[in-house]
């Protein structure tokens, strides 16, 4: 029958759940309430409802305020212990306000709170069409349903993806409508890229109205179509888009300057920078481009059905009663829009690119760490970073691997004491080696055995149990987690490559490193490793592993800076208050300038809109780098950059720009071209010119301009991270000129390897440009490359392309793994030659590298070319790594040395089920498995 919607959005408004959940939705009542103690605050906690075990929990706050988002956790946590399955709603004291709060647990990816804001004055109605997945009809009940039904009805209600599915099939159809509309561009390939450049710009300017960052006005775009239409009539010269949007993109939120004229037509909006805003390329080869208001009217109709929430962490008052679209929606969008599978690119889940990023970029750090601060790594009779790992084991083991030992996934909490295996199952375990028989070796007994253990091919319960594990599994399971404990206890992991072979919470380490800093000194070299480190994915797409990267870096550089703060106060409380001096932010100024390093960088923090705001900033600026050979990728993952940084400010209109810094220019980071086409190095430059010896010299000139244009990019960055982060229009168009002047150079170079001649072959050297697109990493990353002698990390997932699918759009020179056929073995050779001697390298490949004989090239390579190499292999039945792709996956992680031998290190053939309740992929990371290769 379904419910009674009148009856229901009633209750709901007065906050009557209880009569909600079981006069419409058919649950049964609950009556139970316990308190929770969360920082020395006592919250009480009512269970309203609940059905099979799944229960509805309803805490009402003393005042008008709802609990912060970290305290939500904290209970819910807390909460699973009693009931894992549940659902929580928040409300105010005087009822105006509800939030809504369902945990959800998706195999491959981390936990993640869903949150809905329902306030008193919303008609309710898109809350109760979620909770409509809810109702249990009386049929349902006696037909006999379980807490899997119900977990699984409530993840169908509060599932955001559902909702970015449905968002994304519907923007397929508009962006091929906008396309239609627009005029001028007679390129069919270009009209395509401009028209996702405008629906790229519109989708910022859409997160940021609804934060109030344009003339304090959530409907900012559509009152100003409305506006521009009052005054000039409709599609009168097409106003809205030449006469309004163009200003306001190139004039207003691209420069600080307006004319009073054009202050009054685009009202009080921030200066934006970033680049999103500048002039384009098409805009500038095609100045008469028409599009008529019609196209932006349906743009707006359709964005205007959604609530465009640039944080969704964060509560707010006001939420529209409309789904949600967040920024992380726009990376969906385009690893489907464009699809990426005809390119052999796939959509790479969470889980992956967290567990490539954490295990190249953490053993990096500590590696330069340890350079400069030996000690702490290395002091026999001493104190050492690894006396962490001797004193608390367990915190570095992964939940999955001691589950039933001294933890629970299914509740996320440690057990009280650990669970003995039954002795039906126990008794087969003497001596503790899980495939010899039982007793000793001169008397063995296999019948025996084979009896013993007549009971370990039984699924095992959940208690003792991963997903589908059987016994047999369990007790290995719990025999490696006693191998890597006692390992641990007994201090014999002494490096941080240890913590990728064992498969230990690196991250957790590295934080807990940080945060027990005895001495500035250790302090002072992970802090320089953090802030310096270069990390690069060569085919970036639209950012998952940058953004994967950028979640690794943002705790360390918090961390960092809260031991910082906690060392200058340490210090500070040893002198009498006459002898310190304080920052204007409050920051001690210690004698003999001790420490002054520390209390510089925080002062400098300070400066910026908030601490958040600087570390991604910062991260952004100095750490990422992305190349990809599709424009549009680029464009997605500098608007994915941007609006994080956008996410962390309040707009404040009684500052200058409303209390928020330009937008930095991250051009140069993520830049547009062939990965495989292009000069690496100075000495792959060099050898073009081989017998010329006029190029030589000539070559010799180009490589003293990008030592001069470094310099000049240096200034160009720094200024971006001081003071407002203003710079000049002038210098960003001096750098893309002197920038652009040397790519033309070398691009007739290469084209000389390639057998054309610029000069008497233009047409052939144009389209040669056009199809080859050629990137130059020697002068695109001069500093990087020349001077550092390459990145520090590279991570990613290249495109599986097999070579003759390309080859008669271009093709490479050079590769010692051409014979290997497909352009995955191209980008790792690439990215091995981009790499400096000690830095690390992690990818996503298909599992014939480590396999076939084709790819015996590049398996040469890597094992030629490094020190540590990792390889750990995936199935795609009945599981897969990448959804709805059947695709045979290797993970390969590498410490490069051309010095040394290299020490391999492999896992098995891993299968695993991640449908319904079968969600192994969501241990499937934390039980990697490692033997070294004999």
């Amino acid at each position: 029958m379904g419910i009674n919607l009148r009856y229901a959005r009633e209750l709901l408004r007065e906050a009557d759940l209880q009569r909600l959940f079981v006069e419409e939705l058919g649950w049964e009542p609950c009556y139970k309430t316990i308190t929770l103690t969360i920082n020395d605050t006592i919250y009480s906690m009512k269970a309203i409802a609940e059905k099979k075990g799944f229960v509805v929990w309803v805490y009402e706050s003393p005042d008008d305020i709802l609990p912060e988002r970290d305290i939500r956790l904290k209970l819910d946590r807390k909460l699973s212990e009693v009931s894992f399955e549940h659902l929580i709603v928040f409300i105010t004291s005087d009822k105006t306000r509800q939030l809504w709060m369902w945990v959800k647990r998706e195999p491959g990816r981390p936990m993640r709170a869903r949150s809905f804001v329902y306030e008193k004055t919303d008609p309710g109605d898109h809350l109760l069409q979620k909770l409509q997945h809810l109702y249990i009809s009386l049929e349902e009940e006696e037909s006999g349903i379980s807490i899997t039904h119900v977990a699984s009805r409530a993840k169908a209600a509060f599932d955001v993806e559902k909702v970015t599915k449905r968002f994304y099939d519907r923007f397929k159809k508009e962006h091929n409508r906008f396309l239609e509309f627009i005029e001028g561009i007679p390129a069919k390939d270009d009209r395509q890229w401009y028209a996702s450049v405008m629906l790229n710009r519109l989708m910022f300017l859409y997160f940021i109205q609804k934060k109030g960052f344009l003339d304090g006005d959530i409907d900012y775009l559509r009152n100003r179509l409305k506006m521009v239409q009052q005054l000039h009539g409709r599609d009168r010269f097409y106003s809205f888009y030449r006469y309004f949007l163009l200003r306001l993109f190139h004039e207003g939120l691209n420069k600080t300057e307006r004319s009073p004229e054009l202050e009054s037509l685009i009202g009080k909006v921030p200066f934006i920078n970033g680049g999103i805003f500048d002039v384009h390329p098409i805009e500038s080869t095609y100045e008469d481009i028409q599009i008529p208001d019609e196209a932006f009217e349906a743009i707006f109709d359709y964005f205007d059905e959604y609530d465009w929430v640039l944080d969704p962490e964060r509560t707010r008052k006001g939420r529209s009663d409309k789904e949600e679209i967040n920024p992380d929606v726009l990376g969906y969008i385009f690893e489907k829009y464009i699809n990426q599978k005809q390119m052999g690119a796939y959509y790479t889940k969470e889980d992956i690119t967290e567990y490539i990023s954490k295990n190249t970029i953490i053993p990096y750090i500590f590696e330069q760490a340890k350079a400069k601060c030996r000690v702490a790594f290395e002091n026999p009779g001493g104190p050492t970073v690894w006396d962490l790992l001797k004193e608390n084991p367990d915190r570095y083991i992964y939940p999955a691997l001691k589950h039933g030992i001294t933890w629970d996934v299914h509740t996320d909490s440690p057990l009280e004491k650990s669970l003995p295996l039954p002795e039906e199952i126990a008794q087969g375990i003497n001596p503790p080696t899980l495939h010899q028989p039982v007793g000793e070796v001169s008397t063995i007994n296999e019948v025996e055995t084979i009896r013993l253990r007549r009971n370990w091919n039984k699924p095992a319960p959940p208690e003792y149990a991963l997903p589908t594990e059987i016994w047999r599994e369990v007790v290995a399971r719990r025999q490696r987690y006693e191998e890597v404990r006692t390992k641990l206890v007994s201090g014999e992991v002494r490096d941080i490559h240890d913590l990728i072979t064992l498969n230990l919470d690196i991250q957790q380490f590295a934080q807990d490193v940080i945060a027990n800093c005895e001495g500035p000194e250790l302090l002072r070299a992970l802090w320089h490793a953090i802030k310096d480190i270069k990390v690069l994915d060569p085919t970036c797409g639209s950012g998952a592993f940058l953004f994967a990267a950028m979640n690794i870096l943002e705790p360390l550089y918090e961390a960092c800076l809260d031991r910082m703060e906690e060392m200058l106060k340490e210090e500070a409380a040893k002198y009498y208050d006459t002898r310190v001096k304080y920052t204007p932010h409050g920051y001690p100024e210690l004698p003999h300038g001790r420490m002054k390093d520390f209390t510089e960088i925080l002062e400098k923090v300070a400066s910026h809109p908030n601490r958040p705001y600087f570390i991604f900033k910062n991260i952004i600026l100095n750490n990422l780098y992305g190349v990809d050979i599709m424009e549009e990728a680029v464009e997605i993952c500098k608007l994915r950059l941007f609006l994080k940084l956008a996410a962390q400010v309040e707009p404040d209109p009684s500052k200058p720009n409303f209390g928020i810094e330009p937008l930095p220019d991250i051009d140069y980071n993520i830049r547009t071209g062939n990965t495989l086409v292009g000069f690496a190095n100075y000495k792959q430059v060099l050898k073009s010119a081989e017998g010329h010896l006029l190029r030589q010299q000539e070559i010799e000139q180009i490589k003293l301009k990008a030592k001069e244009l470094q310099q000049f990019f240096d200034s160009f960055r720094h200024r971006q991270l001081e003071g407002d982060g203003t710079v000049p229009y002038k210098l960003k168009k001096e750098l893309r000129h002197r920038l652009a002047e040397l790519n033309h150079e070398l691009n007739h170079y290469l084209a000389g390897v390639y057998g054309i001649d610029p000069e008497k072959k233009r047409e052939d050297y144009a389209s040669w440009l056009k199809t080859h697109q050629p990137f130059h990493w020697f002068v695109e990353f001069y500093g990087i490359i020349h001077d550092m002698g390459g990145f520090d990390v590279i991570i990613g997932n290249p495109p599986y392309v097999e070579y003759t699918k390309v080859k008669d759009q271009y093709t490479i020179k050079n590769y010692q793994t051409e014979k290997c056929g497909n352009l995955y073995a191209f980008v790792v050779e690439r990215s091995i030659n981009l790499i400096h001697e000690k830095g690390f390298m992690g990818m996503i490949v298909p599992i014939s590298l480590p396999s076939t004989p084709r790819m015996s090239y590049v398996r040469n390579i890597l094992s030629q070319k490094s020190k540590y190499l990792w390889c750990s292999n995936f199935a795609d039945r009945p599981g897969t790594l990448f959804n709805g792709v059947h695709q045979k996956l290797s993970i390969i992680i590498n410490q490069k040395d051309s010095k040394k031998q290299c020490v391999l290190f492999t896992t098995s053939y891993r299968h695993w089920y991640s449908k319904n309740n079968k969600n192994e992929r969501l241990y499937l990371m934390e039980l990697v498995k490692y033997l070294q290769a004999i």
